[in-house]
């Protein structure tokens, strides 16, 4: 079978010039990073156009190691539109360097439904991981000056809640100590990963640039030593930092391996950030296309109840409907069959590892969306277990289709283009069903997700959690925006729980807040569930170990 990488050399590129003129934008109007790849600027948004697309949303059910390939489905679901005729266009998160050269080796697609020019969108693409670190970490060190240089004049912080950031995996970073030998105000700090950012929060919340330097100017780095907070616009720097990441404010352009219009842009983790690429991406995309499909990371417990109960509430965007994606591989994982066994035929596996769909398909329900479930074929797949899904669903009242884009491209995934035009074409659009009210308190919008989304029975607040919450209400008591932030916890993918190991649909459980971070640049609260650790580290053989040039050529990018 042929590599990710040799199927993408094989697809013949148009200039970026005729995929935006296709679009129905002059060159002119557009900044090119080569042949293939271009910014758009974000004032071609236009808000009447934005109106009148539809917006598809694409979530899986929770993630097992044998993959589900979301982002692959969304690519061929766009592909699969165009074939029936519709304008469609994907929107999509740009991959993460600590991922790719980690575990996965690229997160472009996969087989003949990738985005081109898929070496250059794994790797520095146009910049904007790197702006959004060198960003994150020009404030790190402006605040370290800052303590330094005022010292003397007795200004100091009781608590510095800024960090440093790095897009790689490296858990030695984790806990580090600056300012030894004197050089510097010696401090305990530590690195999380540029995914988590919350300047990349913030790129991908922002609605302009006016809107992006009005939140990095309220992001809160620590507390005074007579109990203040400290921002970005304390230090005075925010016009320097918003500099930084002007660039990458604007929706990147490429192309899919059949030639249709993509963006990728933004790039939090939807385990440990919100998930979703950004609302300028979206909505440009919405301007130039009658259906966009985009995605969110991970499960729909993470990546789709932030995608709604965050990005949605904040913007105001409405999809018409959510895609599933399942493989029967997953979900034999999620009926406790073993992964040796995983390709072999086990219908008793299969259907309890339902249990985990159905739960998936009845929260979107609960924010009261159609649901579309579609399987994501596989080779070993037999007739027998596609049909034990399709019933299921059936039985349901939510459509099924079978989506094989790896293989066939858009011709493979047209079952499933038709089964969501239809569903949309049959239902009105239905207003969104939040999670929370958005005044409730903090603890209050924590246990509605983790109750309601997470099936838990009970949510445990840890000493430090609740230290966290006493001194967001003392220290905040009159920043009353806070009290109607959204929340985003941060949880591994791999379960319901917090606990990874427990796959499939578990009861009765207990979730265990261990930390509370106030981010009041992209105006959420971010809850750490169980021991959901916010810089990665590296597995025993590391997807770099495959990653080389060869005879001119970049290998292991798939």
């Amino acid at each position: 079978m042929k590599t990710d990488i040799q199927i993408a050399r094989e697809c013949e590129l148009k200039h970026i010039y005729e995929i935006a003129s296709d679009m129905g934008i002059s060159p002119d109007e557009i900044e090119p990073y080569g042949r293939h790849i271009a910014k758009v600027p974000v004032s071609m948004i236009d808000e009447k156009r934005v109106k009148k697309s539809r917006l598809i949303l694409v979530t899986a059910i929770s993630p097992t190691k044998t993959g589900i390939g979301k982002t692959t489905v969304s690519i061929g679901l766009a592909l699969g539109l165009n074939k029936l005729g519709k304008r469609a266009i994907v929107a999509l998160r740009e991959p993460s360097l600590g991922p790719c050269f980690g575990i996965k080796g690229g997160a472009a697609g996969g087989g003949y439904a990738q985005v081109l020019p898929m070496e250059k969108i794994n790797l520095h693409f146009t910049g904007d991981f790197h702006a959004v670190t060198s960003a994150h970490n020009t404030i790190s060190a402006l605040l370290d000056n800052y303590i330094y240089q005022h010292r003397k004049d007795g200004f100091s912080l009781r608590e510095i809640y800024w960090k440093r950031v790095l897009d790689i995996n490296d858990r030695a970073l984790r806990n580090v100590v600056t300012g030894l030998r004197g050089d510097g105000v010696v401090s305990e700090t530590g690195f999380d990963i540029t995914a988590a950012s919350e300047l990349m929060a913030i790129l991908c919340l922002a609605t302009d640039e006016n809107d992006l330097q009005r939140r990095i100017e309220n992001i809160v780095l620590g507390i005074t030593s007579d109990g203040r907070p400290f921002r970005v616009r304390d230090l005075g720097v925010a016009g320097a930092i918003t500099v930084l990441m002007r660039d990458a404010l604007h929706p990147n352009l490429v192309q899919t391996t059949e030639q249709t219009p993509a963006f990728v842009h933004g790039g939090p983790f939807a385990n440990i950030a919100h998930g979703c690429s950004s609302v300028l991406a979206t909505k440009m995309a919405m301007t130039y296309a009658d259906y966009v499909v985009t995605e969110a990371g991970f499960g729909a417990d993470l990546g789709a109840e932030k995608f709604f109960d965050i990005k949605c509430r904040k913007t105001g965007l409405q999809p018409r409907l959510v895609v599933i994606v399942a493989t029967t591989q997953g979900l034999k994982m999620h009926g406790g069959v073993d992964l040796s066994m995983i390709k072999e035929p086990n219908a008793a596996g299969l259907r309890e590892g339902l249990k985990n769909l159905n739960r998936h398909i009845r929260n979107m329900q609960g924010f009261g969306q159609p649901v579309v479930v579609t399987l994501n074929r596989y080779d070993t797949d037999t007739d027998e277990e596609i049909a034990i899904v399709r019933d299921n669903c059936e039985a349901l009242g939510v459509g099924f289709a079978v989506n094989e884009a790896f293989l066939r491209g858009g011709e493979g995934a047209v079952e499933l283009a038709q089964t969501v035009v239809d569903t949309i074409e049959q239902i009105q659009a239905l207003p969104i069903h939040y999670t929370y009210p958005i005044n409730d308190s903090i603890e209050g919008k924590i246990e509605k997700v983790c109750k309601r989304i997470y099936g838990a029975a009970g949510v445990e607040f840890s000493k430090t959690a609740v230290k966290q919450l006493e001194s967001i209400r003392t220290i905040f008591a009159d920043d009353k925006d806070i009290n109607r932030y959204p929340v985003c916890i941060a949880k591994t993918q791999f379960s319901f729980t917090a606990d990874s190991k427990r796959y499939g649909s578990p009861e009765g459980f207990t979730i265990r807040i261990r930390d509370i971070i106030l981010n009041c640049g992209s105006e959420m609260i971010v809850a750490i569930a169980g021991d959901m650790l916010r810089m990665p580290g590296l597995p025993k053989s590391p997807q770099a170990e495959h990653i080389k040039i060869v005879d001119g050529e970049i290998e292991g990018l798939s």
